[in-house]
């Protein structure tokens, strides 16, 4: 008799959530980069982080690679790959970065995104068995 108690395992559908608000969040960073690049004004905006300087077109550029790579790696998991698990970890871990270094500027948005990286990151790290056993 084989054991089949990690396919039953109710925390498989973290995996489902986890490639759902990466395909959400990876859509609105990206549209938030894509806002910055195209937007009105970019020239003259610089967000003052810590002691970096940086231009509102290249964080648009940032944010809408990051957010397109983010995206496509939640469809991956949806599907099934493995290989997207551990590169969505590393992907949300410096989107995750990114957003505390946007605390200043965006504070509510930066601690909603924050906490579902968190989550996804805690999907995938902690579950990942019984998210293998779906797939």
């Amino acid at each position: 008799m084989t054991d089949n108690s990690a396919t039953k395992s109710g925390w498989a559908g973290w995996g489902t959530f986890a490639a759902v608000v990466l395909i959400v969040g990876g859509a609105i960073d990206a549209f938030h980069g894509l806002q910055a690049i195209i937007g009105p004004n970019t020239a003259y905006f610089i967000a003052k982080i810590g002691i970096f300087s940086i231009n509102v077109a290249s964080w648009g550029w940032w944010h809408l690679i990051l957010g397109l790579a983010i995206l496509l790696v939640g469809i991956a998991l949806l599907s099934g790959q493995k290989w997207a698990r551990i590169t969505a970890i590393v992907l949300v871990s410096i989107n995750a970065i990114g957003q505390i270094t946007l605390m200043d500027v965006q504070p509510w948005l930066s601690l909603a995104v924050l906490a579902l990286d968190v989550l996804v990151i805690y999907a995938l790290t902690v579950h990942g068995k019984e998210i293998d056993a779906k797939a």
